[in-house]
C-alpha cells in the first residue's frame, strides 16, 4: 500500500530527503518518473489520481514502495512531526508488489 500525506501536513519538508525513490514532492511542484515529467492534473502511469497537491506535500503512488528494499517501516512516516504520512487504504500492494516496484524503479531510473 502507498503512503499518503494528508492534509494536516505542516510543510516542514522532513519527509521529502529521506524517500529512497524519490516519490515526495512539495506542493506544487511538477513530478517526475523514468524522465518524463508530469503536473497538475497529471495522471500516474499506472492511472492513479487524486495525490497531486498544490498546498502540501505529496507522494507519488506510482513511486512509493513503503520504503520495502531499503528500510523496516516507512522513511516518511517516521520522522513526520504531526503523523500526517499514512498508509493509503485506496491503493493497496502486498511486500511481493512493492518489491516488483522497487525493482521496476531501478530499471528505469526515478
Amino acid at each position: 500500500m502507498a503512503i499518503k500525506i494528508t492534509a494536516e501536513c505542516i510543510n516542514c519538508g522532513a519527509c521529502e530527503p529521506e524517500c529512497p525513490n524519490s516519490a515526495i514532492y512539495e506542493g506544487g511542484s511538477d513530478w517526475t518518473l523514468a524522465g518524463k515529467t508530469y503536473g497538475e492534473g497529471s495522471a500516474a502511469p499506472s492511472g492513479a489520481t487524486g495525490f497531486y497537491s498544490n498546498d502540501t506535500f505529496y507522494i507519488v503512488p506510482d513511486k512509493c514502495t513503503e520504503c520495502v528494499g531499503f528500510h523496516d517501516e516507512p522513511q516518511c512516516a517516521a520522522v513526520c512531526p504531526v503523523d500526517c504520512c499514512v498508509p493509503d487504504s485506496e491503493r493497496v500492494e502486498g511486500k511481493d508488489e512493492l518489491l516488483a516496484k522497487k525493482e521496476q524503479l531501478d530499471s528505469m531510473g526515478r
